[in-house]
């Protein structure tokens, strides 16, 4: 019996959507060879149920999952972390259980399959369905609910895998053993079957009833408190006849009352009912309008482009806790996402996107609504007249929102209420991501700054913690490096830190200028080891390559056989050299306290962040109280990389081929 806590499949993996494949088939076959297309009718009906059913628990995850709507009414404070997502990955096996049962049930009885005696609308199998419910699936299930609580053996077996989710969310509704949900089989088939038995079941019947009790389940485990007190206040009786988020999730929490299905007059009558249901109700309803924990920490992120836009968990919540790679299969949802981007360029604001918590420190990610756009633009030019028969490539055309001259205001206008908002709030430390602080944008943050010297919350780039985090990757006892990008904030502070060490550093600059005003700043006696150089074939016998400038494969083909391409531009370069290995563009894994945590960071791994993002929860952990913005204080690389240490972030290098 106890092989009735696993479920057939469960080996399977994604393989088990095959399942569906007779189902399909069977409507093929039919349509194609038989002139009976009831048997192929009700298999399709099945498809699209099961269909309509996985959709009602997407758009409620997605419901859940928009914070900026929903933070004022969580029940449950806390974040659904990876550990939960893993756990609650196959929630969707019970569709398949009862697309299987349907399907035996249509073969079993020829007379259910008949369309033709099935009519579209019935209102007495409305009345006769109620009916059945009522005086049958809620007090079985309520029965069977408390028993198997009551019973330490079917709790451990069979129920408590359900339970292990620590935070309600829609999906976990449907995630619970095979016996857990053979028994919601039972309960939810009866009344469809007794309506069609006593010959007043109807479509519209069936569809409504398989996508309602769907539709409740999911609203009970939503984690956020959708209904009204003075709802409840108005008309008593509803306290009886439906359940509430708040009702269902005080189950989850004691375990020892709330056992309904839907209907809490079970637990009346049963005397589980928790005193406290419709007070903490009322109480979270009233507390929605007042302000709630400020975090300590925000960062702020922007979009990068529009199909990864559909990695945010308020779109697909399992693919926001992988690390993003594009899916083709998500292509024809590219024109709706283009047009709701388009809507919060005109529209939106900073907004909530997600959260973790850090040693009773809540850090939040809020979305500057503005995107970069990369187009793959991989294609080959005709050689010169006057040059060798060569291939010329050009990869990842970017054209930015960030870099359009028109835009630039309005994204410092929304940088710049985001800063105020947090300032306004209490939040300690406000962290900028990537082109949020680029350097032709706003300096570095020093716009902000400069415009509002009075500012309580610190603004950080963060840049500090990515030189360190780059220059810590670099092997002791490397001599020589070749930077690119070699005039930029980072590419400053990384050559006059190692120049500092007695490193001869290849500078790629045309600017005379500005290679010499970064000399300058050097000690006198390590001034000689900085070089400028012009082109990329200075660098052919070197095999440290710092890369702060994108690299086309004939750029790349200079390098020597076995250098490590080190990384810090923005998108990173494409993997051309098989006989060369490339670093990740520089990051930090979170400490392993941090809770709550349910999203990678674009293409990051879970539990690690942009070195950028790091740099601010180091900020925000040391309680420093100075900005760090614009260029890149050189003396303190180490003594931040010493905190980050201190508190238990650590390094994300990797070399891959």
């Amino acid at each position: 019996m106890v092989t009735l806590s696993v479920w057939p499949w469960e080996s399977y993996g994604n393989l088990k959507y095959l399942l569906y494949a007779p189902l399909a088939a069977q409507v093929v076959y039919s349509w194609t060879y038989e002139q009976d297309y009831s048997r192929a009718l009700w298999c399709l009906h099945i498809l699209i149920i099961c269909g309509l059913k996985g959709l009602v628990h997407v758009l409620w995850s997605v419901y859940n999952n928009m914070l900026w709507v929903t933070r004022t009414l969580r029940i449950n404070p806390n974040g659904v972390d990876v550990q939960q997502i893993d756990h609650e990955w196959h929630w969707d096996n019970y569709i398949i259980l009862q697309a299987i049962i349907a399907s035996m049930i249509c073969y079993m009885s020829p007379s259910l399959i008949m369309m033709n005696s099935i009519p579209l609308w019935n209102t007495k199998g409305l009345i006769a369905l109620i009916v059945i419910h009522v005086t049958f699936s809620e007090p079985l299930y309520y029965y069977l609910h408390r028993s198997i609580h009551r019973n330490n053996y079917l709790f451990r077996h069979y129920h408590s895998f359900h339970h292990l989710s620590p935070v309600p969310h829609p999906m976990t509704a449907g995630n619970a053993t095979l016996l857990e949900n053979l028994i919601l089989c039972v309960v939810a088939g009866v009344p469809l079957i007794g309506s069609c038995l006593l010959g007043v079941g109807s479509t519209s019947l069936i569809y409504g009833y398989a996508i309602m009790f769907d539709f409740l389940r999911c609203l009970g485990h939503c984690n956020v408190e959708i209904f009204s007190h003075k709802l409840f206040e108005t008309l008593p009786i509803l306290r009886y006849l439906i359940y509430t988020p708040t009702y269902h999730t005080l189950h989850h929490q004691e375990m020892g009352t709330n056992f309904c299905l839907f209907m809490p007059l079970f637990d009346v009558l049963g005397n589980t009912l928790n005193s406290n249901s419709w007070e903490l109700q009322k109480k979270i309803r009233l507390a929605s309008g007042e302000r709630k924990r400020v975090p300590e920490f925000v960062f702020l992120a922007h979009g990068v482009d529009v199909m990864s836009a559909m990695h945010a968990p308020f779109v697909f919540r399992s693919f926001a806790s992988m690390p993003y790679t594009t899916r083709l299969f998500l292509l024809p949802m590219w024109p709706f996402t283009f047009m709701v981007m388009l809507g919060m360029w005109v529209w939106s604001k900073a907004f909530l996107f997600s959260f973790y918590t850090l040693r009773n420190n809540l850090c939040q990610t809020w979305g500057v609504p503005r995107f970069g756009f990369q187009v793959m633009s991989l294609f080959l030019s005709t050689p010169l007249e006057n040059r060798e028969n060569r291939v010329f490539y050009r990869a990842f055309s970017s054209v930015l929102q960030y870099f359009l001259p028109f835009a630039t205001q309005g994204i410092n206008d929304q940088i710049e209420a985001a800063i105020l908002r947090a300032d306004k709030i209490g939040v300690k430390v406000i962290s900028l991501a990537a082109l949020n602080k680029n350097e032709a944008l706003n300096g570095g943050g020093t716009l902000f700054v400069n415009k509002h010297p009075d500012l309580r919350v610190r603004v950080v780039h963060g840049n500090t913690l990515t030189a360190a985090v780059i220059l810590n990757e670099i092997p002791k006892g490397v001599e020589e490096v070749f930077l690119t990008g070699a005039t930029s904030k980072l590419g400053r502070a990384i050559a006059l830190y190692l120049c500092r060490r007695g490193v001869r550093v290849l500078m790629l600059t045309m600017s005379i200028e500005r290679f010499q005003k970064i000399q300058k700043e050097a000690p006198a006696e390590f001034q000689n080891y900085l070089v400028q150089v012009t082109k990329y074939n200075a660098a052919q016998n070197c095999k440290t390559w710092i890369v702060g400038k994108w690299l086309t494969p004939r750029e790349q083909s200079w390098a020597p056989a076995g250098t490590h391409f080190h990384q810090f531009v923005v998108p990173p370069i494409l993997k051309f050299r098989r006989n060369c290995t490339y670093g990740d563009l520089a990051a930090m894994r979170l400490p392993k306290d941090v809770q709550g945590l349910g999203t990678c960071e674009y293409t990051m791994e879970r539990g690690v962040v942009h070195a950028c993002h790091a740099g601010g929860v180091v900020h925000m952990l040391e309680g420093w109280k100075h900005h760090e913005v614009g260029a890149i204080d050189v003396d303190r690389i180490d003594l931040v990389w010493e905190a980050a240490m201190r508190h238990g972030l650590s390094s994300v290098s990797s070399l891959t081929n």
